[in-house]
């Protein structure tokens, strides 16, 4: 049986290729919806609590206001669809929330809908890549710096574009800029410098994602008694770093081994990495 064969939909289980969504969704027709990507180690989720507060967080902001979705109903269906589809190890969730009425740009009710996706993954814990990532500045398309930033919504244009400009110019990953033209984040990912035991990273006023792998590298980084800045990062706060990496709730942490001509080292990424495992 393979690990992908069955999604739950609004509290059923369908073949992962049934067809199950109108021409009328409002995801597909006006990006209406909100999505978490949760990490699965030894069959169990991992920082489930934190993933489902952003994602109330969300709901909150879009004004989907009607309280049709249990999220405790929605825990239990995701550990259901993990044996279901049988991941006893590694494995990644997605569940996406979605505002299910008709409708143009004002739609007509509050009802909202949910799909859950569970698919085993060859890593069971957290894994550093060996190569380290090549990387530069994407500018073309700036991240705002409102709310709307912090949370996963699916209108991914500006991360799509900067995936294109990544693959035209032989890059693993951009860092994206905000309208002031400071790092935000990188593509699908949280950014962090390190150096003389000092961590930096943007502010969430300066429109990153409210990462939840962020939120365990800062906690790590603080039980480590390493110093911890979150505010503005440049393109000068690179050059200077020892140290870039780049974190979500999947792949945990990517080390960064050049950006333009700049080097860097992994030694503090390998200690973080170890304290993340332990902590999962």
């Amino acid at each position: 049986m393979k690990n992908e064969s069955y999604i739950n939909y609004n509290g059923k289980l369908f073949a992962s290729d049934e067809q199950i969504f109108s021409i009328n969704n409002r995801a597909f027709k006006y990006g209406d919806a909100l999505f978490e990507t949760i990490r699965v180690v030894n069959g169990k989720l991992c920082f489930v609590e934190d993933h489902f507060k952003r994602l109330k967080q969300g709901v909150e902001l879009l004004k989907m206001k009607s309280s049709n979705i249990s999220f405790n109903d929605v825990k239990v269906q995701i550990e259901e669809l993990l044996v279901k589809n049988n991941i006893k190890e590694g494995g990644r969730v997605r569940l996406t929330v979605f505002r299910d009425a008709e409708g143009f740009y004002q739609p007509i009710n509050e009802k909202k809908a949910y799909v859950i996706e569970a698919k085993s993954i060859d890593n069971n814990y957290f894994e550093l890549n060996v190569n380290g990532l090549k990387v530069d500045i994407y500018s073309e398309q700036k991240r705002s710096t409102s709310k709307l930033s912090n949370i996963k919504t699916t209108n991914s244009l500006q991360q799509i574009l900067a995936g294109i400009y990544c693959k035209e110019n032989e890059l693993d990953e951009c860092l994206m800029l905000n309208k002031h033209g400071r790092i935000a984040e990188a593509m699908s990912s949280n950014v962090f410098l390190y150096k003389n035991n000092n961590i930096y990273t943007s502010s969430l006023e300066e429109g990153c994602i409210d990462g939840v792998m962020r939120k365990q590298i800062l906690k790590i980084a603080a039980k480590m008694n390493i110093n911890i800045f979150e505010g503005m990062v440049n393109g000068s706060m690179l050059l200077q770093a020892d140290e870039l990496f780049l974190t979500n709730a999947v792949k945990g942490i990517q080390w960064v081994e050049s950006f333009k001509e700049k080097q860097y080292t992994n030694e503090t990424i390998q200690l973080l990495i170890n304290e993340l495992n332990q902590s999962v």
